[in-house]
């Protein structure tokens, strides 16, 4: 099979390797798709440190189960899947429900250095992971649900009291994924801040108002426009785009950081402290924010099919990450499709 090596920081290269078994509770998945996801990015350039080379990486993935370790029961092959990439030990999967998150011995298919991920032709994961799609969704949405698994889980670590006016820091991929969790929601009006106008105009297409942080103050605009919001996220997460948070929110107003521009901000205390502003932090997400996710997608899948602006062939995928790397104006997620083999071999 082959799959994307890391081969050192800022270079990909495809190799071939043998199709892996799985073990019992395992399912191997026939990936048929695998999202770039920016810590993806990240890692590629060595600015996260949490990519190393030698690494095989990718967790925003669909594709079809080909093979069903012992003492897997409900699984069968030929089904369309995705997986939830979150792994706790099995003996405390049960504990952990709907809070895999917090596990301090998880690990992150993807992201776990030694273990062999889904920029591949096959993945072995847990079968407890195993999320199958919603019937008649396309295969290739289905590496959609991860990404915004991590959204729906951001939008709910909100009090729900706090959903009329929302801000969205960042039209990226998350932030994109954001506006739909918060429209399933029920949030009353979405405004997102976003420099790229190929990215704005994306997520006017979901349904959110936009300004441009580049025009003016992003408080000054929202005034002008309405009023400060009732809570905001931000799907950045550098020292800039958390301070607009804090200062474009009403008092008393909740903050939620989840994106990871930056394992290091500058934080205005007295936005938070005389003004009584909560800073709530998220990653990931739970099982339940997964399946929910799924379905979110599942029902609407002509509409959320505008999140991907490409699908590149594996041969392409080094290519398409220098691309990324160096800011290439692509506004959403960028598919590497692994279905497409051996005609094109």
């Amino acid at each position: 099979m082959r799959e994307l090596v890391l081969t050192e920081i800022g270079r990909l290269d495809v190799r071939e390797a043998p199709v892996p078994r799985p073990g019992p509770g395992d399912v191997l998945i026939r990936v048929a798709a695998t999202g770039i996801c920016g810590s993806d990015v990240h890692g590629y350039t060595g600015e996260n440190g949490r990519r190393f080379p030698g690494q095989v990486m990718g967790h925003e993935s669909s594709g079809t189960i080909a093979a069903v370790g012992a003492d897997v029961h409900g699984l069968v092959e030929g089904t369309p899947v995705t997986f939830n990439p979150v792994v706790v030990p099995a003996e405390d999967a049960y504990a952990y429900a709907g809070r895999e998150q917090h596990h301090p011995g998880k690990h992150v298919i993807g992201v776990a250095k030694d273990i062999p991920a889904s920029f591949a032709d096959y993945v072995v994961v847990p079968a407890r992971n195993v999320v199958p799609l919603p019937k008649g969704l396309p295969i290739e949405l289905g590496a959609l649900i991860e990404p915004l698994a991590v959204a729906v889980h951001a939008v709910r670590r909100l009090p729900a009291e706090s959903l009329g006016r929302v801000l969205v820091i960042g039209g990226g991929p998350i932030g994109q994924s954001v506006v739909i969790a918060l429209r399933d929601a029920g949030a009353g009006s979405i405004v997102v801040s976003e420099m790229d106008p190929a990215r704005r105009e994306l997520v006017q297409r979901l349904g959110a108002d936009t300004i441009d942080p580049a025009a003016g103050p992003v408080a000054e605009q929202l005034l002008a426009g309405g009023g400060l919001a009732d809570a905001a996220v931000d799907a950045v997460g550098i020292t800039p785009t958390l301070r607009d948070a804090l200062t474009s929110t009403t008092l008393g107003a909740p903050v939620c950081l989840v994106g990871m521009g930056a394992p290091q901000v500058t934080l205005d205390a007295f936005l938070v402290s005389t003004e009584e502003r909560s800073l709530i932090g998220s990653f990931t997400y739970g099982s339940g924010d997964f399946t929910d996710a799924a379905a979110i997608i599942g029902a609407e899948p002509d509409v959320y099919r505008a999140l991907i602006s490409r699908e590149i062939d594996v041969a392409d995928a080094d290519s398409a990450f220098s691309a990324l790397a160096a800011g290439d104006g692509t506004p959403g997620k960028v598919l590497v499709r692994f279905d497409r083999e051996e005609q094109e071999r």
